[in-house]
C-alpha cells in the first residue's frame, strides 16, 4: 500500500491533494500521477513526502507504525501472501532478506532468532533512513507476525541510523 493510498484511507481525496499541494513542484512530479509499486523513486522525495503526510495526519509515531501495518495487511495478502502461508513467524522473518529487497535498493536486512519466539532483524549498509521509515519497519513487522499467527507482536526499534547508530536493529517478539 502506498502512502498515498494511506493518506485517501484515513482523508479521502481531500487529504491527497492537500497532502500533494503542501510538496514542491519537483516532488509532486513524482508522486501526482500514477504512483506504480515497482518503480524506485528518490528516497529524499519519500521523505519530504513523509513530513507532509505526518503534518496532515498529526504525526505522531502511531500514524508511521499504522501505515506500516496497513501496508504489511495490503501487501501480504495479496502479492506478497507467500511469506505468511506457512503461518510461522520465524519463517516470515527468515525471509527477512528477500523482503527487504521488494522495498529498498541499497543496503541488507539480516534474520537472527534469539529464542522460540523472538528474533532479531538488523538493517545494514543502507545508503538511505529516516525515522519515518524506521517506524513503518516497526508497524509493518508487528503486523506480519500478527498475520503468521504470533499473538501480541512487539518490535522494538533499539537501534537506529537516523539516531546515530551504525545500523538499524528491530528484536522483534511475540506470544
Amino acid at each position: 500500500m502506498s502512502r498515498l493510498a494511506f493518506v485517501r484511507e484515513l482523508r479521502g481525496e481531500d487529504g491527497v491533494r492537500r497532502v500533494l499541494r503542501a510538496l514542491g513542484e519537483e516532488d509532486r512530479k513524482w508522486f501526482a500521477g500514477t504512483v506504480l509499486p515497482n518503480v524506485w523513486y528518490p528516497f529524499e522525495a519519500g521523505e519530504r513526502l513523509d513530513r507532509v503526510i505526518a503534518e496532515e495526519l498529526g504525526g505522531g509515531e502511531e500514524t508511521f507504525k499504522l501505515m506500516g501495518a496497513m501496508s504489511a495487511e495490503h501487501n501480504l495478502g495479496d502479492t506478497q501472501k507467500l511469506f505468511v502461508a506457512g503461518r510461522d513467524p520465524h519463517g516470515l522473518l527468515r525471509s527477512a532478506s528477500a523482503i527487504y529487497r521488494l522495498y529498498y535498493d541499497t543496503g541488507a536486512r539480516t534474520y537472527q532468532a534469539a529464542g522460540a519466539r523472538k528474533a532479531i532483524l538488523r538493517t545494514l549498509q543502507s545508503k538511505t533512513f529516516s525515522t519515518y521509515d524506521c517506524l513503518t519497519v516497526v508497524g509493518w513487522h508487528e503486523k506480519a507476525i500478527e498475520l503468521c499467527g504470533g499473538r501480541a507482536p512487539r518490535v522494538t526499534h533499539t537501534k537506529c541510523r537516523a539516531r546515530g547508530d551504525e545500523y538499524c536493529e528491530y528484536v522483534c517478539e511475540w506470544g
